[in-house]
């Protein structure tokens, strides 16, 4: 069977000597740590948790949390990881859109439950960490250590496994409804591109709640070793790649820019540090090449995925980062790369045809790591599914090898003038500045053209920039009308957790320009 449980199951009874956990607190073999995930299964059903019943968790990083949504495929209760970066009201249409019978707190979100919204739960609150002496709600070591293992749930693998909200970038966010086949599948795909052995090291960066966290999914189906940073820090990176010893990680880019910043990069021994795999935006070639450059013998990988396809669809292999490097081709290095074994994936017009290779369509998928669809939104589901496609809201084309090549998300083109601007094209052309750190392109209303390109840029340290300098740069590189006239230069730009730039905050911001 294709479910966590049976993965689990497995990994107790072949893998129990080996390291599952190397953490700063404590270490688990595999045969320890399913000991404590069935403890807490059996705690889960001490506080009513029942199979298909929701639980909420918000935490930084952590050996507990892994160990928690373990319990919950164990029991066949569901987990529900929330961005811990959410405003209470936000949290709170979760805890109700998922209807959240008990909330999982670590230390640095104790003072939630003093918030209108979020006080409802305030009898049904768990804290999840080290012991404290001094605590007001249940402790989950106080739990676990009450409760007796609990028998693995026979799950199926349709079953829902987990439950994962988008970042409610475009309204309200939505319940994405991962199965266990979904889980399984994705892992398996992410083994196979990624080469992931048994004797590996994950470091767990991303935060927990993040789908690109679910990359971990393939060290557990190897029976490999997991480790933890709580937060995210260039220094604090640096010392748990060495200090665990970390084989594989993934990384954002923005996390990728400010480790090789850090000015203490070179005193630390990475020589056991062998794929670093990033994503959830492009990187700029130069800081490819820098990657390559100073992450010595390490491999760089890409991948393209999203929430709702568990999350990888494709990859950009080492092999293409080397060669593009090495020939000064580095055109590739703009590529989302192939598709992951067991995906298909279609580049569609707006009617559902598919366009031929090197034309420019949404990008659609199909494969079991694809979500059957959202909770409580069955007009989400009729626009993003069509005869058994998944529309990714994105827009790329493919080229005559199969590569895919990404060119915007569909609600960030913008029509100018009655032509078609993709911004990341536009945005590729402004971090060829060297003067430039970050730059983002959006749409803003506009009396001639229906709407018009405004930049957003961060200067590199220490420098300053006009606006005519930024048009006489682009001037060549892309057309005259893909040029933004209007631009605005800030200090830092708005974020998600995963260092993304949030382009509908700038809209809000810049939209009545």
């Amino acid at each position: 069977m294709l479910t966590m449980t049976s993965a689990l199951d497995r990994a107790e009874r072949q893998f129990a000597a080996r390291a599952a956990i190397i953490d700063r607190e404590r270490n688990f073999t595999w045969g320890q740590h399913i000991e404590r995930v069935s403890q807490a299964a059996g705690m889960l059903a001490g506080l009513g948790l029942g199979a298909g019943e929701r639980f909420g968790v918000i935490c930084e990083n952590s050996y507990r949390y892994m160990e928690l949504l373990h319990a919950g495929y164990w029991a066949g209760v569901i987990p529900v990881p929330i961005n811990h970066r959410l405003a209470p009201p936000e949290i709170r249409h979760i805890l109700d859109d998922a209807d959240i019978k008990y909330l999982f707190l670590g230390q640095d979100y104790l003072e939630l439950p003093g918030t209108e919204d979020v006080a409802p739960w305030r009898e049904h609150i768990v804290y999840i960490g080290p012991r404290q002496s001094k605590c007001a709600f249940e402790q989950y070591e106080d739990l676990i250590g009450r409760s007796q293992p609990s028998a693995p749930k026979d799950a199926d693998d349709e079953d829902l496994a987990l439950l994962l909200y988008t970042g409610g970038t475009t309204g309200k966010s939505k319940g994405v409804r991962l199965s266990h086949r979904n889980l399984v599948s994705n892992g398996m795909q992410v083994n196979m591109a990624m080469g992931v052995r048994a004797d590996d090291r994950f470091l767990h960066i991303a935060p927990m709640f993040h789908a690109a966290d679910l990359l971990a999914t393939s060290h557990t189906l190897s029976g490999g070793c997991h480790s933890f940073l709580p937060n995210f820090g260039a220094e604090e990176l640096l010392k748990a790649l060495q200090g665990y010893e970390i084989t594989i990680a993934f990384l954002a880019p923005t996390m990728i820019i400010m480790t090789l910043q850090n000015p203490n990069f070179d005193d630390y021994d990475l020589s056991k540090f062998r794929l670093l795999f990033y994503g959830s935006s492009p990187m700029a070639a130069e800081w490819v090449e820098r990657s390559i450059e100073r992450f010595k013998g390490t491999e760089i990988q890409q991948g393209y995925g999203l929430t709702e396809t568990s999350p990888i669809l494709t990859t950009l292999d080492p092999i293409d980062h080397k060669l593009a490097i090495e020939t000064g081709n580095i055109d590739i290095l703009r590529a989302a790369g192939r598709s992951v074994v067991g995906v298909d994936l279609a580049i569609m017009d707006d009617d559902g045809n598919r366009v031929p290779d090197g034309d420019a369509g949404e990008v659609a998928v199909r494969g079991p790591n694809v979500t059957a669809g959202y909770l409580n939104r069955p007009d989400a589901n009729e626009a993003a599914f069509r005869d058994g496609w998944f529309l990714t809201g994105d827009f790329g084309r493919v080229d005559e090898n199969g590569v895919l090549f990404l060119l915007d998300r569909k609600k960030d083109m913008v029509i100018t003038g009655g032509e078609n601007v993709y911004t990341s094209e536009v945005e590729a052309a402004l971090y060829q500045h060297p003067d430039v750190h970050e730059a983002a392109v959006i749409g803003v209303p506009d009396k001639k053209f229906g709407e018009a390109l405004f930049a957003v840029i961060v200067p590199a340290p220490g420098k300053k920039l006009v606006a005519s300098e930024i048009i006489e740069h682009c001037r060549g590189k892309i057309g005259g009308y893909k040029i933004p006239r209007q631009m605005d230069f800030v200090e830092k730009m708005p974020k998600s957790a995963m260092g993304k730039i949030l382009k509908t905050e700038l809209r809000e911001i810049y939209g009545k320009t």
